[in-house]
């Protein structure tokens, strides 16, 4: 609702290959740099590495537990959209948020498993980060960033670093307070709710989701959300795209009391990587 995901926590709101199907401590492997990957692949494993530098990256916790059975499957529907493996890992955080990076790597904020009432919610907010991602909305944001050469020469005389591990810096710091477009946001709404139901998890749940922060204060509202165009407008418009297709909605229950309870075990351990 993005973070990667491009203001959430680490960024923007911004992605499996690879389904996790074993222990969550085997599976959270660094990405190692290959021969010949694109920019995005690049600028997703800099990220990557800077959130495990800052000590963020959770890679054994039961909350892994909680996690994988709801966003495997919007991986593996997602997965055909996009041309990199999706990949998942938790992230320690204050505030509640998700985010998808260039690449196909999906952080969940440790808290945001504790703010969603509902698996639905849940799988909806983590389909419409993914969303950012198979359109390359972060991307393209950077690409309009016309001030991101100019930091970049200025960064690389001072610092030394690579291209790609200073747009992972912009991403993790000033897309944050950017925001996507209000186009964007609908269009990742729309392609997350179609991946919600491609998957079978049932779609209404991003519409119960806005319908909660509504009424929510302003402090409680994960910044995934908070600084998106208006939940009444997205409720609407995902209410009218799922009276367009009754073939791929209409099997779904509208009512919030059909939701599928979130149980999250209280003060989680965790390891984190190194």
């Amino acid at each position: 609702m993005g973070a990667a995901i491009v203001r959430r926590v680490g960024i923007l709101g911004v992605g499996l290959a690879v389904l996790l199907l074993g222990s969550a401590a085997a599976q959270q492997s660094a990405p190692v740099p290959q021969a010949g990957e694109d920019q995005e692949t690049e600028i997703g494993r800099e990220v990557f590495n800077e959130l495990k530098a800052k000590g963020e990256i959770i890679e054994s916790s039961p909350l892994y537990d909680v996690l994988l059975p709801i966003i495997e499957p919007i991986m593996k529907a997602a997965q055909p959209r996009y041309k990199h493996p999706f990949k998942v890992y938790i992230v320690h955080e204050k505030q509640p948020n998700a985010f998808a990076t260039p690449g196909g790597n999906i952080y969940v904020v440790d808290s945001l498993l504790y703010f969603a009432k509902n698996k639905e919610q849940l799988a909806g907010t983590l389909a419409h980060e993914v969303s950012h991602v198979i359109h390359e909305d972060s991307m393209n944001l950077l690409k309009k960033q016309k001030k991101i050469e100019r930091e970049e020469v200025g960064a690389a005389i001072l610092l030394g670093p690579t291209r790609a591990h200073l747009l992972a810096l912009l991403i993790l710091g000033d897309l944050r307070r950017l925001g996507y477009s209000r186009e964007a946001e609908a269009q990742a709404d729309l392609t997350g709710s179609d991946i919600c139901a491609e998957a079978g998890t049932n779609p209404w749940g991003l519409v119960w989701l806005f319908q909660d922060f509504h009424n929510a204060r302003t402090t409680e509202i994960p910044q995934i959300l908070s600084d998106h165009p208006g939940d009444q407008a997205r409720v609407q418009a995902l209410e009218d795209h799922f009276k367009k297709n009754p073939q791929v909605f209409g099997r779904f229950d509208r009512n919030a009391a059909s939701a599928t309870p979130l149980v999250v075990p209280k003060n989680a351990p965790a390891v984190f990587m190194r």
